[in-house]
């Protein structure tokens, strides 16, 4: 099981029957694949569309996600013009956000939406749906390919939002955002010795946490 996959599976169980889910493009958009026996959820696009499904026949150009890509609809979908789409979100008519990161803190701030010097399209709708959103996730490989930390103290590049994350799921590890960061569980097979060597940032670790055979809390 990839990186990826890990993290989709464990956010799916973040999920309850009858959420409103807005899906960031990448990682996030594998969730569903991966949802718990009678869990549905309704996937919010804010390019227009309440009710997003798998791509189960040949692709439709005129219906793609937010990122670009082709999608399906479910039966009893919606379609609306974005300023609708923006009033479900700025609403708080959406349950979970879901979103990648470039960075985010132990204060609850992310970063996602520009690396300095180099060339964007634009912030999306991030900073919008972590503002509407009940509960903001973020899913994302827990270091980045050069293997820096993601996980830091204070994010260093331009925030999408202030204090708005609530939980981080990365490969390693789980945590909770509650006056800082805190520990609540651990991929099998990795220690909090690994989790600590790879985050920059102080966090606490849960009573509860779930750890691996013979790791001493």
């Amino acid at each position: 099981m990839n990186a990826k996959e890990i993290i989709a599976r464990r956010v799916a169980r973040e999920l309850k029957n009858g959420d409103v889910v807005n899906l960031g493009i990448g990682l996030p958009t594998l969730i569903p694949n991966f949802l718990p026996s009678g869990i549905t959820i309704i996937v919010q696009s804010e390019n227009g569309f309440l009710g997003l499904g798998p791509l189960c026949d040949e692709p439709n150009p005129s219906l793609v996600n937010a990122g670009g890509e082709p999608c399906g609809i479910v039966a009893g979908a919606a379609f609306f013009d974005s300023a609708m789409s923006f009033a479900l979100i700025r609403g708080g008519h959406v349950d979970v956000s879901v979103l990648g990161a470039l960075q985010v803190d132990s204060l609850g701030n992310l970063a996602n939406w520009m690396v300095p010097g180099k060339r964007v399209p634009g912030m999306g709708g991030a900073m919008d749906l972590t503002t509407g959103a009940r509960h903001v996730i973020i899913a994302m490989e827990h270091c980045t390919k050069d293997g820096s930390a993601k996980i830091l103290t204070n994010c260093t590049l331009p925030l999408t939002c202030s204090g708005k994350v609530q939980t981080i799921v990365t490969e390693m590890a789980l945590f909770r955002i509650n006056n800082g960061l805190v520990l609540e569980e651990l991929c099998p097979g990795v220690s909090i010795a690994d989790v600590r060597n790879c985050t920059e940032a102080d966090f606490t670790v849960s009573p509860n946490c779930i750890a691996t055979p013979g790791e001493l809390i």
